[in-house]
């Protein structure tokens, strides 16, 4: 493949990315770095041999008198102004191909009512092709609308700079906003996740205490069970010797009446006769 056409090719390619933020054409900076280092090599002995014969022709001649210089015309250095501006909101890409760097800045073109309308298309393709939710947090929803906000930053930059500056604070203001509560929510995951295993660990102490409570109160239930066959058992032994005790006192009391009655009728037949 011919140098150009390859050149031209890889251009395309990295052009048609998949950013919503236009991009001119990549350009090539370097092809490798020792081919750099060559030509910069190449580049000081170039420069070397140039100011050594500036200097031989001056030393012969006598100094020469600088050239006027034309300034550049107000249009031009506005244009510059803005995009310097724009590089500094969006700043340039860089990447690599086969070992040659390529840089792609952000496009001065300005836009048309036309764009707006392709962007919004791009961004609803792009929002379906990739799947991102409608509700809810979702990276690749918060991704393509960045690049949709960095595409107005740009489109609005060109018309009026001061604007596009404006635009830069809001941006920042609510990454930077976003960026808090992202911290704030992985904060409270944490907090939550060191709580949760707290409570894991709290809940298998509570279930062994709980175990050993257990085992505690069968134990207790054992030995008020022993207790009361105990007291049932001695409360049959004593109802029996009660009853026994009861009806050995009956028979005495039996027995000391008649003794008392055959002794009073023995006493009455012995006084009978001497009252006769």
């Amino acid at each position: 493949v011919p140098p150009q056409r390859k050149k031209e090719k890889t251009a395309a390619m990295f052009s048609q990315s998949n950013t919503l933020v236009k991009y001119d054409n990549p350009s090539l900076i370097s092809r490798s770095t020792d081919k750099k280092l060559r030509a910069k090599g190449t580049k000081d002995v170039k420069l070397s041999s140039t100011l050594g014969g500036t200097l031989a022709g001056t030393l012969a001649t006598g100094p020469v008198p600088p050239k006027p210089t034309k300034l550049p015309p107000v249009d031009a250095s506005k244009q510059k102004e803005t995009e310097e501006i724009l590089n500094s909101i969006i700043p340039p890409r860089e990447f690599t191909d086969n070992g040659q760097l390529w840089i792609q800045q952000v496009s001065s073109t300005p836009a048309t009512r036309m764009d707006v309308v392709n962007l919004q298309d791009a961004l609803d393709q792009k929002l379906q092709q990739r799947q991102a939710r409608e509700t809810g947090i979702c990276p690749v929803r918060r991704e393509l609308y960045s690049q949709c906000f960095d595409e107005l930053i740009r489109q609005v930059t060109l018309g009026c700079a001061e604007r596009g500056l404006l635009l830069l604070r809001v941006r920042n203001e609510i990454r930077m906003t976003l960026a808090a509560y992202q911290t704030l929510y992985e904060s409270s995951v944490a907090f939550g996740m060191r709580k949760a295993l707290q409570a894991e660990q709290g809940k298998e102490e509570t279930e062994k205490k709980i175990q050993e409570l257990e085992d505690a109160k069968k134990e207790l239930q054992a030995q008020v069970s022993a207790l009361k066959a105990k007291c049932e058992e001695t409360e049959k032994r004593e109802a029996e010797r009660r009853q026994a005790d009861e009806r050995k006192h009956a028979e005495e009391l039996q027995f000391l009446k008649r003794t008392n009655q055959q002794l009073k009728t023995q006493l009455e037949s012995i006084l009978a006769p001497s009252k006769k």
